[in-house]
């Protein structure tokens, strides 16, 4: 798919400066920022905070049931 994005000159030209420097194209540069941009989109600490509410167990049962698990043969 192709899309337009208005940049401001002196972005453009660092951009390009950048492309310039590792041989890629603009569209290349962008598409990989667009990719690291998108892996830092993933679930923030508010989208996972209280993800254990609902155990049965509280933290600190949970963590000693865990670590029990290290020192039994």
């Amino acid at each position: 798919m192709r899309t337009i994005v208005e940049l401001p000159d002196g972005d453009r030209d660092q951009l390009d400066a950048h492309c310039r420097l590792r041989g890629i194209s603009r569209a290349q540069a962008l598409r990989e920022a667009l990719v690291i941009w998108l892996e830092h989109q993933q679930p923030q600490h508010q989208a996972v905070f209280g993800l254990w509410r609902d155990r049965p167990l509280d933290s600190l049962a949970i963590e000693k049931a865990l670590r029990s698990e290290w020192s039994d043969p």
